[in-house]
């Protein structure tokens, strides 16, 4: 079971259009406010409000540059590890050579059989893909401990058994980056609760000097709801409209060929 989060349930342009449509609710609801206390004070002016609603939508900003650098450093992330895990899975399928029959058979087919699993296609089957990668991980294991018991090529099968720790190693690192190392929801729902109250106090400070564009509101929500989804899109590494290219995995399907069976 893999782990999920609240808003892992919608799809991220339900979520772009809800975060508008609140947002902007928000923004009516803040200025019918201001309006109504303006009316019940009709000497108070607004005041500090601008003020106070400018550092809100600075500290705003500032949260959401942050959130979007780390979305962009776990992509990167996960971008990278794939070009890793190409390179060495391609060392380790070549270094099987060295080996002698049967095992370099046994392990360059194990090998075409791993390579697929690697490549993110159908999202429904990421758990059971993982898990025979690691299956596999243990049969490529158990024949190297076998040759390196029998043979005397002691310094071939060392340069075997270093890539292919690589490869296991890399494996994890790519399951940890794509499945684990995500964005921490409080920080996603802080940051849209808070996108839709600086709205609201936007339509609030308009309330108070009766004057509110409505077109300015909408520019600002759908704004704030594009950066957002990007956001949110960059942070779901099984789903979405940004995903991590597997073209070098293909090319080494390719290279070494699909299995025999």
């Amino acid at each position: 079971m893999l782990p999920t989060q609240i808003l892992d349930s919608l799809p991220v342009l339900v979520i772009f259009v809800v975060f508008v449509i609140v947002t902007l609710l928000c923004y009516e609801g803040g200025f019918r406010i201001g309006s109504w206390w303006q009316e019940r004070t009709p000497g108070e002016q607004e005041g500090p409000t601008g003020m106070i609603v400018g550092s809100i939508l600075a500290l705003l900003a500032f949260l959401l540059a942050v959130t979007m650098g780390m979305s962009s450093d776990r992509f990167d992330a996960r971008r990278a590890t794939v070009l890793d895990e190409a390179n060495s899975i391609g060392t380790t399928y070549l270094r099987a050579g060295y080996l002698p029959e049967p095992a370099s058979s046994q392990i360059q087919e194990l090998l075409r059989e791993y390579v697929p699993l690697r490549i993110v296609s159908d999202q429904s089957n990421v758990s059971a893909d993982v898990a025979r990668s690691v299956a596999i991980q243990g049969q490529l294991w158990a024949i190297a401990q076998d040759v390196a018991r029998t043979t005397d090529k002691g310094d071939l099968v060392a340069l075997f058994i270093e890539s292919l720790n690589e490869t296991i190693d890399v494996h994890e690192i790519r399951v940890t980056a794509g499945i684990y190392a995500r964005v921490p929801e409080t920080v996603l729902l802080l940051l849209i609760v808070g996108s839709a109250l600086s709205i609201g106090m936007v339509g609030f400070s308009a309330g108070l000097t009766e004057r509110r564009s409505l077109l300015s509101a909408i520019v600002l929500a759908v704004a704030l709801g594009a950066v957002i989804m990007i956001v949110i899109d960059l942070d779901r590494p099984r789903e979405g409209f940004i995903q991590v290219n597997q073209q070098p995995l293909i090319d080494l399907q390719r290279q070494i060929g699909p299995p025999s069976s």
